[in-house]
């Protein structure tokens, strides 16, 4: 029998900051499920927010504190920002590139909620791309691409490994340990700037485990999204546009904003985003983000993709506003986990990125402190696994179960569930139409269908009765009363 050190699921920036850390002589696989580009990392535009030096600490924490509305844990917060510089020191000592300027000096930028400008970037508006790149260059490691978990191997309170689903046939797979790094939830919804195959398996399969999640409820929309196309996943169009000087205005060129918060651009996603929604309700006007304090060859230089992109589409950028709208763009909740990544309840199983409830983003996450989490507890899980990693371990065979994956009219049932839960369950919910989607979502866990589909209704119903729970609006969190 076969068994690895570690497993680690899924191949974005927090699992493949785990498997750099990961010494080479270990026996470790990384499972990707889809090609390893189509990851929430590779999409990541605006960079990784950090502390810029010792003295700057007290003020990231202050910021992310302030961003997460009350709900943060400070424990975690402090141990983000404490640990925030090493993370991009190693990053650079590995020979990753961050921009600089014509000194060689690193270039910082400036986001929503942020008191000081503390985001590094790459590529301009391509960080996420260029970090997963790197990261991908570094592993020395085994990958398997094009293959999905779809069971956790547990015995008494104890992860054994995984089963896995390749070329339609499962298997068994055995490890030491296994770290979770699959990402979110955006394929629940029917406006999203995920990668396609977000699609919410492991937080499923977590609630028929019996496994924890944390504060499911808590969802962030991020406000500015290029929406006029047909594909669910959406154009994302960095915050860091409005930390260097594009505003947001609507048909008549009104910047609406400062009706909502002194802060207009600079206020942070929940309360730009719900600005965005009262007002369009209110008004009936569409929404645009323009780039008019921009000179075209700054733009050009500074967010080539973007450029590129909205060019290729016929909007001569920066000249021309383009339109908007929030769409769901990161998992807050998640999988609960301890400062050591440690899934509390179940022994070698760890959780780390989206996919994790670390409770360092508290009510709202603050910009750009997302790929700074994944990699600062990756490595810290690293450092829990490597502490036991040469102990024996009971060899335990499991039984391979005999489930339908998926069935014919699965697909039908996941766009009406997307529709559902943008309706019901996104910026402003209402405790009725909480309480149609959880009834809704009851009668489809009901119906004949495969296990793919069943991760994501028990992943959506733990979104749903989390949010009817919450009954005081908070952070990213709006529950508005019904007239």
């Amino acid at each position: 029998m076969i068994r690895y050190d570690v497993i680690i699921i899924g191949a974005g920036v927090a699992g493949l900051y785990a498997a750099m850390n990961l010494p080479k002589d270990k026996k470790v696989l990384l499972i990707n499920k889809r090609e390893t580009f189509k990851c929430n990392t590779f999409y990541a535009q605006g960079g990784v927010a950090l502390a810029r030096d010792k003295a700057d600490i007290p003020f990231h924490i202050k910021d992310t504190l302030e961003a997460g509305a009350g709900l943060c844990d400070t424990e975690a917060v402090n141990v983000l920002s404490e640990n925030s510089r090493a993370a991009i020191d190693d990053l650079i000592a590995n020979g990753f590139e961050f921009d600089r300027d014509e000194n060689g000096k690193l270039l910082y930028t400036k986001e929503a909620a942020h008191s000081c400008e503390r985001i590094l970037h790459a590529g301009g508006d391509a960080t996420g791309r260029y970090l997963h790149y790197f990261l991908l260059e570094q592993n020395t490691h085994a990958m398997l691409g094009n293959a999905r978990v779809v069971d956790l191997l547990i015995k008494d309170g104890e992860c054994y490994g995984v089963t896995l689903l390749e070329h339609r046939e499962r298997r068994n797979i055995y490890a030491k340990n296994v770290i979770i790094a699959s990402g979110g939830v955006g394929s629940l919804f029917e406006y999203h700037t995920n990668a396609p195959c977000i699609s919410a398996d492991m937080q499923g399969l977590c609630v028929m485990k019996g496994i924890a999640l944390d504060r499911m409820e808590m969802l962030q929309f991020h406000p500015t999204v290029f929406v006029n196309s047909t594909n669910a996943q959406k154009m994302l169009l960095t915050e860091a546009l409005r930390g260097e000087g594009a505003t947001m205005e609507d048909e008549n060129g009104r910047r609406f904003l400062f009706d909502y918060d002194e802060r207009g651009e600079l206020a942070s996603r929940d309360i730009v985003s719900k600005a965005m929604y009262h007002y369009s309700r209110k008004t009936g006007l569409k929404i645009y983000l323009a780039f008019n304090n921009f000179n075209e060859e700054y733009f050009a230089h500074r967010f080539p993709n973007i450029y590129k992109n909205l060019r290729s589409l016929g909007y001569k950028v920066p000249q021309q506003r383009v339109p908007i709208s929030p769409a769901f763009h990161y998992a807050i909740g998640g999988i609960k986990t301890d400062l050591d990544a440690k899934v509390p309840s179940v022994k070698n199983l760890y959780a780390v990125g989206e996919v994790a409830s670390t409770r360092v983003h508290g009510a709202n996450r603050l910009a750009s402190n997302s790929l700074l989490e994944g990699m600062v507890f990756a490595a810290r899980a690293v450092d829990d696994i490597l502490k036991h990693i040469d102990e024996e371990k009971e060899d335990i065979r499991f039984d391979l179960e005999d489930e339908e994956m998926s069935l014919k009219n699965d697909k039908n049932i996941k766009n009406q569930l997307r529709r559902i839960m943008w309706e019901n369950v996104s910026i402003v919910r209402t405790k009725s139409g909480l309480n149609d989607a959880l009834e809704t979502i009851n009668a489809l866990l009901n119906e004949n269908i495969g296990k793919l589909l069943r991760f994501r209704l028990l992943t959506a119903k733990e979104i749903v009765t989390s949010a009817l729970k919450r009954s005081e609006s908070i952070g990213v969190h709006t529950i508005q009363e019904e007239k």
